[in-house]
């Protein structure tokens, strides 16, 4: 390939939106989910999948990283399509796109240093002084100095979460998928996490996928929000757009006089069910 050609090439690559989802469909025992989902998410932007419990928004960022295939529509990462790659394909995907799971999903049995250095040791052969001082650096973004010998079950909620993303900024990737990481937490947590899901993506300039019900934390640390609702995404705008739009389904979730998983979404304008 020529310098230019590989330039072109390059320009291309960073010009993609980090994540796409077309047109995905997705049913469990017949019974639909996902019915044709469009989303686009730009690289270093904070995206929120808002909607109701049960409305399937967990189920979008699993297909991001492959953890579900779609039934149909296709999956882009940084432009490349993965909805066809292997398991042993999606390993490298996940390397660059971490998921921080409701509980923070720790190994009970291992210490806190060794849940976060977890990844490193499958994914790099390095000494282990480059591992404990990836280790500090990871618990020192979360606001987590001086717990590593302590165990998970020493650790609050809101530590847990925190350390759970502590493991997932330890292999350096350029998007983080939080799926409902304020739920069971106390109101002060819930501000914490939230200031450390905008600082890290200010800090690291990463792309930032979260998933939530929770209103305050969505105007909160959002650049952009899609309302998930009946399987489809009906809105999407910046956080203010979202908070003052007219769209129907809209003003139901904000208000509470509807769950956004209850009922078909309404058309307004140009077909927003997915058009």
């Amino acid at each position: 390939m020529s310098p230019a050609a590989a330039d072109s090439t390059a320009a291309a690559e960073r010009a993609a939106p980090a994540i796409e989802l077309r047109g995905v469909h997705k049913a469990f025992r017949g019974k639909p989910v996902l019915r044709g989902v469009d989303l686009c998410i730009e690289a270093g932007e904070t995206f929120t999948i808002l909607g109701g419990s049960g409305t399937g928004k967990s189920v979008c960022l699993k297909h991001m990283i492959g953890l579900l295939r779609p039934d149909e529509g296709r999956v882009l990462v940084d432009g490349q399509d993965v909805t066809d790659f292997s398991e042993d394909e999606f390993i490298d995907v996940r390397k660059h796109a971490s998921m921080i799971f409701q509980s923070g999903a720790l190994f009970d049995s291992l210490s806190v240093y060794e849940n976060v250095a977890y990844p490193l040791r499958e994914h790099h052969s390095w000494p282990e002084e480059r591992i404990a001082a990836r280790v500090t650096a990871c618990l020192e973004a979360v606001g987590m100095p001086g717990v590593s010998a302590l165990m998970p079950s020493e650790l609050s909620g809101g530590m847990r979460k925190r350390v759970g993303v502590a493991r997932g900024i330890a292999l350096e990737p350029r998007a983080i998928l939080y799926d409902e990481p304020t739920t069971g937490l106390d109101p002060a947590n819930q501000r914490r996490v939230g200031e450390l899901i905008r600082s890290l993506q200010q800090g690291l300039g990463v792309t930032s996928v979260v998933v939530t019900h929770e209103l305050e934390l969505c105007f909160d640390i959002s650049d952009r929000v899609g309302l998930l609702k009946a399987g489809r995404i009906v809105e999407v705008g910046t956080a203010e757009a979202i908070r003052t739009s007219p769209h129907p389904d809209v003003r139901a979730f904000l208000s509470g006089a509807q769950d956004a998983g209850e009922g078909a979404p309404v058309a307004l304008g140009g077909g927003a069910d997915g058009g």
